[in-house]
């Protein structure tokens, strides 16, 4: 896997300087322009062409905080498809009452309060989230392999959650 943050030659970061990032994809952009190395033999053409597509897709990953955190995560091994992620016993307890509960419901004001609930229960995630990354730059190693498992658990958290707001959207269209 390319490290992106090599790659634009800057800290591994939850958090990094958006307009950095920009003006390292724009400045990354002009010099691996394909159009500036068409009279080059075929070899070199196929190497810029790597090279531009490799800027976009750094950009892509880091420019978006979601995309950023699994493209962190996987940079790390922990956040692999089909893994199967150890949860916390209350979490998954609470995410099956509230899947009982979602299955029961019959009207658009039991909607209301189960989807208020979930999303309280998002935003308590993301805080969490935002105390574990925000100081994550200034952590040795060893602190930041330790953070970067609960931002692990934090991220398996969210995409379970995301299935229940799934399945809300989903009850919502019925209603």
């Amino acid at each position: 896997m390319i490290n992106y943050f090599d790659f634009y030659q800057i800290p591994e970061s939850f958090n990094p300087d958006p307009a950095l990032l920009k003006k390292k994809f724009y400045a990354l952009s002009k010099e691996y322009h394909p159009d500036f190395y068409a009279n080059e033999d075929e070899e070199k053409q196929q190497e810029i062409l790597e090279l531009s597509t490799i800027n976009n897709k750094a950009y892509q990953a880091l420019s978006d905080p979601n995309k950023r955190l699994e493209y962190i995560l996987k940079l790390h091994d922990l956040a692999n498809e089909g893994a199967k992620p150890q949860l916390p016993a209350d979490f998954l307890m609470e995410m099956m009452d509230i899947n009982e509960r979602l299955m029961e419901i019959d009207s658009k004001e039991d909607l209301g309060h189960l989807t208020a609930e979930v999303l309280a229960i998002e935003s308590d995630i993301n805080e969490e989230l935002d105390g574990l990354t925000n100081d994550y730059d200034q952590l040795n190693d060893t602190a930041k392999e330790n953070r970067l498992n609960d931002i692990a658990n934090i991220y398996y958290r969210q995409k379970y959650l995301l299935r229940i707001k799934e399945s809300l959207n989903t009850f919502a269209t019925r209603l």
